[in-house]
């Protein structure tokens, strides 16, 4: 039987139906807005697999089919990783569902999102969040929802809910909340230097916003929704429970205690160790049943620690960030660079430049996108002393690769301003929370030591939080281990004037407006502290650009000179670029553009240009090869493919009685261009530009 449910948000109808498509799924559900259609469906295993976390896989899947296209891979389908785009919308749809399944469910999981048709006005992925949710209600896995989940902008000063691709082109903030009935729980997007209290304000607007969306989830879910599985929340054992506490106590105490990271992940290897020892094996049914129990007593330790008597792991105050170190110009040749370290997280940070063809090429549902700005995280194992492959980015990677890239991108000069083409790598190189916010710093600082002229220095700061009832502490500048135990991650990017991107994941039912108030609040202070530090290593952008940078040059020429600079079947381009070591990029108006390696080399290939694309003046003196002798006269090559001819009675101020008494073939001679012709025909004289004192 199908059931369908539909409901207007932000002026736009979404439709959620069900039993129709998919049928053989746990839970099945097609939303749909105008022409854009996702499929979302969700597939549970039936015995539980203990894995010690969620056994959840989130996939999102764009087909080309669904805007009319055909993949421009060399196999013509969508094959291999998932695009940016693809990985980037997994994590939204996951985030805010993690944390709503409740513990003791161990079943393996996966939600697959597939995109069936696309119009160009309405991004999918809002659907494809949307329809997660409903889905999990539906089906038979336990799950606490629902999760409603919008995208907010701020055109002309007007908030609007769900914008279109033409709207976002003009909008001041393009972010995407999902959220409960009564709390938000994620946050992601960007602003441009936009004040605390229109942020914040644009997040509860879009929480208002998504309330009818959960209604017709819930009303989808008395229509079509399955008897959910019985879960049962694990059972602890009190009596080893008290017994591992009992011998753990005084050694927890050091642990918690113990500022180091690498120093405190020892002292609890060890006390590990001692509490196994200690214990008679039959008293537990295996060493990780001890770990998990040790575990959850390091959680309280810390958390009473911080509630109960406002002490941090590291001895800091709630507000203090940890000590910052800043180096820019450490990487001789690159273009730019940067060492980033706050407290035990550091991050180098390079900064390439590269000319328009180095633009990266994005093709999507939308159309193909050129970004001039790119940003690339790595975060390999010896960052945080573990062992691993190296597989390439990770979705964590891509992740927070994109949240550093937006929060810059508000800052970066006009393309017309600045033609060169941004690639910024961040290698972090020790991670003790907060690689992705020393990732905004150094990046920064890499694009000012390049030479790039953005308007304001960046930074970021990750925020935590802990709350137990109505006791509620935020803290500035996380550690790994705060995050990890913690109930909020919410890192928040900008300038000293405003935020520029942020990103909140909530791991309990969700925040409300005063927590998330105070936590920007605290965020800009630590902004502008950590800023203030950058500013020590460098204050401003360079003058110019690194030595090693390409040098980038600018003429123009009469667009019917293209032909001349390409030449048959782009045959003198690319000479000129193999002679002179440098790009070069023809546009249609007449604009050049010259990336070349040395000053030098561009200088030079400007004059060759201008000596291919000139046209000869009436009365200017030129000076050129003899190229062929006549009875009457020579002809002369002035400039490169233009010839004129020099008559005999030109030639010298006595007559001439032959041409070869005067000039041979080869020789370079001065003349004067006296005449052009209505056929183009030009005439010079050497005896004009000997009467005007030229040799």
């Amino acid at each position: 039987m199908i059931h369908t449910v539909a409901t207007e948000i932000g002026g736009r109808s979404i439709a959620l139906e069900t039993g129709k498509m998919a049928k053989q799924t746990s839970g099945s559900v097609v939303v749909s807005s105008g022409d854009t259609k996702v499929l979302v469906t969700v597939v549970a295993e039936t015995e539980p697999k203990k894995m010690g976390f969620l056994p959840l896989t989130i996939e999102y899947q764009e087909r080309m089919y669904a805007a009319g296209r055909i993949p421009g891979s060399y196999f013509r389908r969508e094959i291999g990783r998932p695009s940016e785009k693809e990985v980037l919308t997994c994590r939204l749809i996951d985030r805010p569902l993690r944390p709503l399944f409740p513990d003791g469910y161990d079943c393996e999981t996966q939600l697959i999102a597939t995109v069936f048709s696309a119009d160009q006005d309405f991004d999918p992925d809002i659907l494809a969040m949307n329809g997660a949710s409903a889905a999990l209600l539906i089906s038979d896995i336990p799950f606490d929802g629902p999760v409603g989940a919008a995208r907010v902008g701020y055109v002309d000063g007007q908030y609007v809910l769900n914008p279109s691709r033409k709207q976002l082109e003009n909008s001041q903030i393009n972010l995407v909340v999902a959220g409960t009935r009564s709390a938000v729980v994620m946050v992601e997007g960007r602003a441009e230097e936009l004040q605390e209290d229109v942020v914040l304000e644009a997040i509860f607007f879009a929480h208002a916003g998504i309330q009818p969306l959960i209604d017709a989830q819930l009303q989808l879910q008395q229509q079509a929704g399955k008897n959910k599985r019985n879960v049962s929340a694990p059972e602890v054992d009190a009596d080893l429970q008290g017994k591992i506490e009992a011998l753990a106590a005084a050694g927890m105490e050091e642990v918690v205690t113990t500022a180091e990271k690498i120093a405190r992940s020892d002292r609890y290897r060890r006390l590990k160790e001692e509490v196994l020892a200690q214990l008679d094996p039959e008293q537990y049914e295996s060493p990780s049943q001890v770990s998990d129990l040790l575990s959850d007593y390091k959680k309280r330790v810390m958390r009473d620690r911080i509630i109960g008597k406002g002490q941090r792991l590291d001895g800091r105050s709630f507000e203090e960030v940890r000590p910052i170190s800043c180096e820019v110009g450490i990487l001789p040749r690159a273009h730019g660079s940067a060492l980033f370290t706050r407290g035990e997280t550091q991050a180098l940070v390079i900064c390439t430049l590269g000319s328009e063809r180095d633009e990266q090429h994005l093709e999507g549902l939308g159309g193909d996108v050129y970004r001039r700005f790119m940003l690339h995280y790595n975060f390999p194992p010896f960052c945080v002393g573990e062992v691993r492959p190296l597989r390439g980015p990770s979705r964590r990677d891509i992740g927070h690769g994109t949240l550093a890239r937006r929060g810059i991108e508000a800052v970066l000069p006009a393309n017309d301003a600045f033609p060169y083409t941004l690639r910024v790598v961040s290698e972090v190189l020790e991670s003790n929370g907060s690689s992705s916010m020393a990732t905004v710093c150094g990046g920064s600082l890499a694009l000012m030591d390049a030479g790039v002229p953005i308007q304001a220095p960046v930074s970021g700061v990750a925020m935590g939080l802990i709350k137990e009832g109505d006791r509620v502490v935020v803290l500035t500048d996380i550690l790994g281990d705060e995050d990890h135990l913690g109930d909020m991650d919410f890192k928040v990017v900008g300038t000293k004037e405003g935020i520029t991107g942020l990103q909140m994941d909530i791991k309990i039912e969700g925040v409300d407006r005063e927590i998330m108030s105070q936590a920007l609040a605290q965020a800009k202070k630590g902004r502008v502290h950590i800023l203030e530090k950058m500013r020590e290593a460098l204050s401003s952008p360079r003058s110019a650009v690194s030595e090693h940078a390409p040098k980038y040059v600018t003429i123009k020429i009469h667009p019917d000179k293209i032909r001349d600079i390409i030449g048959p079947g782009g045959k003198i381009i690319r000479e000129m670029t193999m002679e002179f070591d440098s790009k070069i990029d023809v546009e249609d108006d007449g604009t050049i553009k010259i990336f070349s390696n040395s000053s030098e080399m561009a200088n030079d290939l400007v004059k060759r240009i201008q000596q291919i694309t000139a046209v000869p003046e009436v009365g200017r003196i030129y000076e050129g090869e003899v190229r062929t002798i006549k009875e009457f006269g020579a002809f002369v090559q002035i400039l490169p493919g233009t010839d004129g001819m020099v008559h005999i009675s030109e030639l010298a101020n006595e007559r001439v009685k032959n041409v070869t008494d005067v000039v041979k073939e080869g020789d370079v001679i001065k003349v004067k261009v006296i005449d052009i012709d209505n056929r183009g025909r030009i005439r010079l004289s050497r005896k004009a530009a000997l009467a005007d004192g030229e040799a």
